[in-house]
């Protein structure tokens, strides 16, 4: 799994003119899944999210996580985080995972989130063309891979 982490004041999603998700203060997750990914590395990524500490104490030091602001998580699954560029100037999908794998771990990354924070987690719709709005808090964007849990 690949994540783009972003510390928001505030983020929304459309389909549409729906509105699907909306969060202030917390974290906009953009999360792609691989064919190659399991539940063991869904556990620790949401693991992650939820501890990192990046938002500011009252010293202005990032030393609080998301559930020490009481923030909000917007997650958004996409599968273009894994795009391979190498060849030409379209890029390639191939090692995204298919809507048939990918849908479970989204739905259970939702459910993970949702059980470690206690919170309902803000989403957009799974294959959809999504429009997300977003103030970046910083900014502050951290990008992970599950594949290279060393370097987290």
């Amino acid at each position: 799994m690949r994540a783009i982490i972003q510390r928001v004041s505030r983020a929304t999603c459309t389909v549409g003119e729906k509105l699907t998700g909306s969060i202030q203060t917390g974290l906009l997750i953009f999360l792609g899944i691989e064919d190659a990914d399991t539940s063991e590395d869904l556990v620790w990524l949401a693991q992650k999210l939820v501890n990192m500490r990046i938002f500011n104490d009252d010293m202005g030091l990032m030393n609080l996580s998301i559930k020490d602001v009481d923030g909000g998580i917007l997650l958004i699954s996409q599968f273009t985080l894994f795009a391979q560029t190498k060849k030409g100037n379209r890029p390639g999908f191939t090692r995204a995972a298919r809507p048939a794998q990918a849908i479970p771990l989204y739905k259970q990354m939702i459910d993970e989130l949702s059980g470690i924070t206690g919170k309902n987690i803000a989403t957009g719709e799974f294959g959809a063309d999504m429009k997300i709005e977003l103030l970046n808090d910083g900014p502050v964007t951290i990008i992970m891979d599950t594949k290279n849990k060393d370097a987290y």
